[in-house]
């Protein structure tokens, strides 16, 4: 059994494609497929199962997928431990929403880049349940949530601040003069959402079911950026991190309708998969994040 077959394998499980995972690891499909073969020949069980152009694992292959990706971050670990430089070397895949990429986060990569100038980052962005999806699969090393405080089974997570979701819309709209702004005023109103996934969105969309409020007129838009510039030329009202407007807010662009529903009670919150291994680049990208945030 060699490194470079685990590799493969681990490719292969989650890419779910034979020519995708010899792509990315810079072989010939014909070798991928051979190496994979040497390791069932060897482990004496099927590991994939062909489905088309598909392939999915077994239940020995799920088995053998959490032990493959115990050994090859111990592998890695192994090497930065006997190595004659103590600056952190590698790269961390992190899961993020794009309200966090578009407001905290860049604190946390600019400070976490400084520290650590030898570690390659990735951003992916998605929702909670990409988010999710991608830990099983190993696809990213951690995550970072935007949500009401969750706990899930097959994470670990930490939450590191309170995010509060604020009503806004553009000056002199005529619900300013209410003094506050409940389900109902949405009703004949043109909201401005974010796009479907987005976890503010779910939520304010549950609060207004239980209120048996139901929206009329939606403007669906996937950028924050747009959303406030939209709400700004007074096309209607959006729903947004107060973190995200706070400038447009004291320069008086945006006015705050001081939402009297129900809370969102929203937090952001860190989680890596229960199995994952933390390697030191992982640990630091922990460590830096909770001191970034968490003091916030």
């Amino acid at each position: 059994m060699e490194f470079r077959q685990l590799q493969a394998f681990l490719t292969v499980a989650n890419t779910a494609n034979f020519s995708r995972a010899a792509k990315l690891l810079g072989y010939a499909q014909s070798s991928i497929t051979t190496q994979i073969q040497l390791l069932e020949q060897e482990l004496g069980t099927k590991l994939f199962d062909r489905l088309g152009k598909r392939v999915v694992l077994t239940d020995q292959g799920q088995c053998f997928f959490t032990y493959v990706k115990q050994i090859l971050f111990l592998a890695d670990e192994a090497k930065e431990a006997v190595s004659s430089s103590t600056t952190l070397k590698g790269s961390i895949t992190i899961g993020a929403p794009e309200s966090l990429c578009a407001t905290r986060l860049p604190m946390v990569l600019q400070e976490y880049g400084k520290r650590y100038p030898l570690v390659k980052m990735v951003l992916k962005i998605g929702s909670y349940d990409d988010f999710l999806f991608w830990l099983k699969n190993n696809s990213i090393d951690v995550a970072l949530f935007f949500q009401r405080e969750t706990v899930h089974p097959n994470l670990i997570t930490f939450t590191l601040i309170a995010e509060p979701i604020i009503a806004v819309s553009k000056r002199g709209h005529p619900l300013i003069q209410k003094g506050g702004l409940e389900p109902i005023d949405l009703r004949d109103e043109m909201v401005i959402l974010a796009e479907p996934g987005c976890s503010y969105r779910i939520i304010l969309e549950n609060i207004l079911s239980a209120a048996n409020v139901y929206l009329e007129t939606v403007l669906e838009i996937g950028s924050i950026e747009a959303m406030k510039q939209c709400a700004i030329s007074g096309l209607g009202i959006t729903f947004l991190p107060r973190v995200a407007v706070e400038k447009e807010l004291e320069s008086g662009q945006l006015v705050d309708l001081h939402w009297i529903g129900e809370e969102f009670n929203t937090v952001i919150q860190l989680g890596y998969h229960k199995d994952k291994w933390l390697s030191p680049v992982l640990r630091a990208f922990l460590s830096v994040t909770k001191e970034i945030l968490g003091s916030e």
